[in-house]
């Protein structure tokens, strides 16, 4: 087994051990249950989720509109360019 310097995991685990203690009291002021947390998880996940896609969804077509100006105006300098660069060399 390699040897492993649990001294520099110390301190870490001291600090999580602590605010994880203040975290539960402050919730245990509040009268929440872990069981509560985890129950309400699931549903936070899905409002997550949901909100992301209605974000994608409203952005998509605005995404499509600007690329039909856009993306022509882009070909169109990258051509430019090509061609100034061209006969710059000649």
């Amino acid at each position: 087994m390699a040897n492993m310097d649990f001294k520099k995991y110390r301190v870490p685990v001291v600090k999580l051990l602590v605010v994880s203690l203040l975290v539960g009291m402050m919730l245990a002021f509040f009268d929440m249950k872990p069981e509560e947390l985890l129950a309400s998880l699931g549903d936070t996940v899905k409002s997550i989720f949901q909100v992301l896609v209605n974000l994608v969804e409203w952005m998509v077509p605005y995404v499509l509109l600007g690329a039909v100006v856009v993306i022509p105006i882009w070909v169109i300098m990258l051509v430019w360019r090509y061609f100034k660069s061209k006969s710059e060399n000649q």
